[in-house]
């Protein structure tokens, strides 16, 4: 039976996700990005996000006509809506990832600790913050860098104590070249 799923799981897995997976794969590093087949879905209603550590991990490139290029210094933002021991909705949380290093990958950590007041995060979505480039920082929505990647799947890391999640690739791209009519 448990065959049978997988055949059919795989069957209809949608085929814009399964592009991204292969885009996903063709530009991963050796540096520990890279799509796992345990993830796991967390049910919010049974299980606070921050239960143990949280990683967050993706790549950022710049995209340049066909070319994509890692963009080593971009930064992500990661922001969590949380509640407070009342149940009752606490400002966002946010917080911001190490600096991308020369192949595009990002790493953000959040550990129970560095939460205040016994808040709750109950859902956390990355962002492209900042780009190091003076001519490729224009941030754009692939992958939801604009509109915030949802942190949904995750890999445990029993070693560590860690949920990792991975996002993107995120991309940015060079200003438009205005066209000057003269004035």
């Amino acid at each position: 039976m448990h065959h049978i799923i997988m055949a059919l799981n795989h069957f209809f897995f949608p085929a814009p996700l399964f592009l991204l997976l292969l885009l996903v794969i063709a530009f991963a590093s050796g540096d520990g990005y890279s799509p796992s087949q345990d993830l796991e879905t967390p049910n919010v209603e049974k299980e606070d996000l921050l239960s143990t550590i949280i990683g967050i991990q993706g790549l950022v490139y710049c995209k340049s006509g066909p070319k994509l290029i890692p963009l080593e210094g971009a930064v992500a933002r990661i922001t969590c809506l949380a509640v407070d021991k009342h149940g009752f909705e606490a400002a966002p949380f946010s917080f911001l990832s190490e600096a991308c290093d020369p192949k595009g990958y990002f790493f953000a950590t959040l550990s129970p600790s560095e939460v205040e007041d016994n808040r709750k995060l109950k859902e956390c979505k990355a962002f492209l913050e900042l780009s190091p480039s003076g001519t490729c920082n224009v941030p754009t929505d692939v992958n939801k860098g604009i509109s915030g990647a949802l942190l949904g799947s995750y890999r445990l890391l029993n070693d560590k104590k860690m949920k990792l999640y991975t996002v993107g690739p995120f991309f940015f791209t060079p200003e438009p070249k205005s066209i000057s009519n003269g004035y």
